[in-house]
């Protein structure tokens, strides 16, 4: 699966990212954005923030949710 290139650090300093939207997790990701709003409500994604009515990532937090994440064992 291609790298989706994520947003260059904003001018609020050398080490913080903007906010992701669930648009650009998804496609991060490659699940639809009805899938994010499933984990979200059954609480098994990324950690999520609510902006005003407006959900918001965290660039970090989705990386350490996606390396967290195990593959099935598929043993016969």
């Amino acid at each position: 699966m291609p790298k989706i290139p994520r947003p260059a650090a904003s001018s609020g300093g050398p080490d913080r990212a903007p906010l992701a939207t669930p648009e650009d997790v998804a496609a991060y990701l490659g699940v639809p954005v009805k899938t994010l709003y499933q984990w979200r409500h059954r609480r098994i994604g990324p950690n999520v923030l609510k902006v005003g009515r407006h959900l918001r990532y965290r660039w970090r937090e989705v990386d350490e949710w996606l390396s967290a994440q195990s593959a099935y064992e598929l043993t016969a």
